[in-house]
């Protein structure tokens, strides 16, 4: 049987167009107008399209904006990992049985990420007993001195 073809085929799913736009904009990686996130959309959209798409994440409080000329720079409010944990944290709010949940996620997860989760919790663990914060950031060189 042949795949159909019509107006439907090709389309974004649901929510699709949102998360380009907001990967667009950690991609520029500093505040950016329409324009600039429009060129980091695969798929060419419509300048409009992603105008309406930023207008809808700063409504959601996902974006901020900030007046430039005649138009605004937006800007995401988390970077992609802070979005991410606060989309996995409403999955949990919303899923019932926190510990039943919770249960399922962490013997679903790889074995290299149950490591990682568990160092995680003992950080945290060693963090909110010695009130230090707990540093995620991958670790930097030291920069040379310039002569």
């Amino acid at each position: 049987m042949a795949e159909q073809e019509g107006p439907a085929a090709g389309r974004r799913a649901p929510g699709e167009l949102e998360s380009e736009v907001l990967a667009a904009l950690w991609a520029v990686g500093e505040p950016a107008g329409a324009g600039a996130v429009r060129e980091q959309v695969a798929g060419e959209p419509a300048y409009t399209t992603v105008l309406t798409i930023l207008t809808r994440l700063h409504d959601k409080g996902l974006v901020t904006r900030e007046r430039a000329g005649r138009g605004y720079l937006y800007s995401p409010v988390r970077d992609e990992a802070g979005h991410a944990a606060a989309g996995m944290r409403d999955l949990l709010e919303a899923g019932g049985d926190r510990a039943t949940v919770l249960a399922r996620f962490v013997s679903e997860l790889p074995a290299e990420d149950e490591k990682l989760l568990e160092r995680l919790l003992r950080d945290h663990a060693a963090e909110q007993a010695t009130g230090t914060a707990l540093d995620t950031r991958p670790a930097r060189r030291p920069r040379g001195r310039r002569s």
